[in-house]
């Protein structure tokens, strides 16, 4: 009786003891699920804002970039063979034509999806409220553009620093009047394609990001920082330069000032587009380091100092280009004084998404 007693009251207490250990490895696991769900939080807060219910501004601006040079050169992969064969061995300026139409395609597709899908706002909020003031804004831009680039020729011209060798320089056995359709069209896709990427989706999305330094600081930094990339867009052009690189930045200021002031593209698209047509299909100056696709009114050939000039780069890399964008500015200045009446970053502001949150987004 007595072994049998204490053989059954061993049993309970070992028994008792399991449940403890059990309890504690659970305990454990608990903490360590917890500690890897707040560790996936807080990655996941690096990328999603929960406030607003979307990606961060960096991320949507990283994913607009993969679309925007993605696109374009897939389309390019897949159909530019195509293309060249349909345009024939002599119609290859055709075929650069259905090319940058293609680029313009693709990017126009990729500014919709992302703005839609990405930012969750119309694509006209990127700077496309196409009414009236916009296509003033647009005609003006072109005017300034063309009368910047002219000013800088003819100072050339006026010193010796340039020289004009012939006129209606195009590709043999193409008419001048459709050779220059082609960089007519280049000078198009790019002012659109780089104004949307530079202005329309990183100034937009870098300002919302950076609100919590209040309107008016968010928007400096956000068009710093969109110039910065501007000019390192160009940085692998031909005859580039860091002292290029350091002008193209301040030219995406110049461009950029237009879109802050007027919350539109319509200034800075006509403006770009002028700027490197006639820099370079008029007067036959490199464009960015670059000729398009060499066909220009005038066949010129520079002589100046490249400090002035710009040398092989172009006016862009040169002191005159920079004295001929700070007139610009005060230009654009005047216009939207005239117009609007006072100058503030309002009109950018009301493109600024969700308009009541004003966390840090970056």
């Amino acid at each position: 009786m007595g072994q049998g007693t204490e053989d059954s009251t061993s049993i309970p207490r070992a028994t008792a003891k399991r449940p403890k250990a059990t309890t504690a490895g659970t305990a454990g696991e608990n903490t360590g699920l917890r500690s890897m769900r707040a560790w996936w939080r807080w990655l996941g807060a690096l990328f999603w804002n929960e406030a607003e219910g979307r990606l961060r501004a960096g991320v949507r601006v990283c994913i607009f970039f993969g679309l925007w040079g993605f696109g374009p050169a897939l389309l390019h992969l897949l159909l530019g063979e195509w293309v060249r064969l349909l345009a024939g061995s002599r119609g290859q300026w055709l075929a650069s034509i259905y090319l940058d139409l293609l680029r313009l395609f693709a990017v126009l597709l990729a500014a919709l999806i992302a703005a839609r899908f990405v930012d969750f706002r119309p694509l006209p909020d990127w700077g496309f409220h196409l009414n009236r003031r916009w296509w003033l804004d647009l005609l003006f831009g072109m005017v300034l553009g063309a009368v910047l680039m002219g000013a800088i020729f003819t100072v050339e011209w006026m010193l010796g620093w340039v020289d004009v060798t012939g006129f209606w320089s195009a590709p043999a056995g193409v008419p001048f009047a459709a050779a220059i359709l082609a960089p007519v069209t280049l000078a198009v896709v790019v002012a659109v394609s780089e104004e949307l990427l530079a202005r329309g989706n990183q100034l937009l999305n870098f300002a919302e990001g950076f609100r919590f330094l209040r309107l008016r600081w968010s928007i400096l930094v956000a068009w710093a920082i969109s110039s910065f990339i501007f000019g390192l867009l160009h940085v692998s052009n031909p005859n580039s330069s860091w002292l290029s690189t350091g002008y193209l930045v301040f030219y995406g200021a110049f461009l950029g000032m237009g879109y802050v002031l007027t919350g539109e593209l319509a200034l800075p698209i006509g403006l770009h587009f002028t700027w490197n047509f006639v820099q370079g299909s008029v007067f036959g100056f490199p464009v960015s380091g670059r000729p398009l696709y060499m066909v220009s009114v005038l066949d010129t050939r520079q002589a100046g100092p490249d400090l002035w000039t710009g040398g092989a780069f172009g006016p862009e890399a040169g002191l005159l280009g920079l004295i001929a964008g700070l007139i610009g500015i005060v230009a654009m200045v005047l216009w939207v004084r005239f117009h609007q009446r006072v100058i503030s970053f309002d009109r950018l502001a009301a493109n600024m998404a969700p308009k009541e949150n004003a966390g840090v987004d970056v």
